[in-house]
Formats: structure tokens, sequence, C-alpha cells
């Protein structure tokens, strides 16, 4: 097995993170999800403004080739996993854990209280592994205004046709 490490997310890295997210989607296909696993990978344009923000991360391996990703945001004062995505060859290896405690590692360093995110509720490596790994799910009137935004542009593009919800983790 190779090692990986995490940096921050270079222009270089953009066609590969997006390679990354067509590999991820794969699982999704197995159970039923085809609509999610052909979902579109962000555009080089959206990537491009995580990297030059500050907000990208990938997890590379021994030749420093990402094999996974991750992109964070701030919504309403609390950081925001907006994607991590492992490509299929090196999935169960903790490395999208890894990515998630770098991610909130840089939410404590921000000094933000939060790390919000949105997901499937019934997909094992979804809502069931957020929730190990310190995340609860919000009622709807918990949601912050950024929430529902982010929530409607997912109904919007159809990604809904399978329980979703907001979960969140004190910092």
């Amino acid at each position: 097995m190779t090692t990986q490490s995490i940096r921050p997310a270079r222009e270089s890295d953009l066609v590969p993170v997006q390679d990354i997210e067509r590999s991820a989607g794969a699982p999704f296909a197995e159970i039923g999800m085809s609509v999610v696993a052909e979902d579109e990978p962000p555009s080089i344009d959206s990537l491009r403004e995580f990297v030059q923000n500050g907000r990208a991360w990938v997890s590379t391996d021994g030749s420093d080739r990402p094999v996974a990703y991750l992109l964070a945001d701030v919504i309403d004062a609390s950081a925001h996993l907006d994607q991590v995505s492992v490509h299929s060859d090196f999935m169960n290896r903790g490395i999208g854990t890894a990515l998630l405690n770098h991610m909130i590692g840089w939410a404590r360093e921000c000094s933000l209280p939060a790390v919000t995110l949105t997901t499937y509720i019934d997909v094992p490596w979804n809502g069931p592994y957020y929730e190990r790994h310190g995340f609860r799910y919000l009622a709807e009137n918990e949601e912050t205004p950024g929430l529902k935004k982010i929530r409607a542009a997912e109904i919007a593009s159809g990604l809904d046709q399978w329980p979703r919800a907001c979960m969140r983790r004190e910092l």
C-alpha cells in the first residue's frame, strides 16, 4: 500500500479531482442511485475557486497524485463540508476520514463553531458514516438560511429522489 498525505489542492489537480468524482460515483450506481452516480463533477471554474480560496485539499499517493479530495466552504458562520470523494480504487482505507479530520482541524484554526453538511440519510457511507464521526441530523427548524439554500439547490437538481438531510458537528 502506498502512503497517502494531505496537501492543499493546486491548479494542476483540477482535472484529476473531476476524475476522482466520477470514480467515486460508482458505488451509488450499485445501490440503484444512478442519477447520483452520473451527476457531473464540479466544474473547473468552481474547483478553481475553492483552490484559490484555500478551501480544497487532496489526499495523494506516494507519487503526489490525488486519490481523494475535499472541498470546504463557510456557510452561516460555520464550516461546511461541500464535497469529499475518494477514488474507487482507494476506498475503505480511511482516506475520507483523514480528509474530514483535516477539515475539522482547519475549521478549528478558523475559530468556526461547527461543521455542517448535507447528505443521504440511508446510504451507509453518507449519513450513518457522519453520525459515527460526531455529526447529528438537524431538524428542519434548525437549518440555517444558507443550509436551506443548499437544500433547495439539491432539490432543483434532482438529488432529492432519496432522503437527504442536513447534519452538524459542534466543535
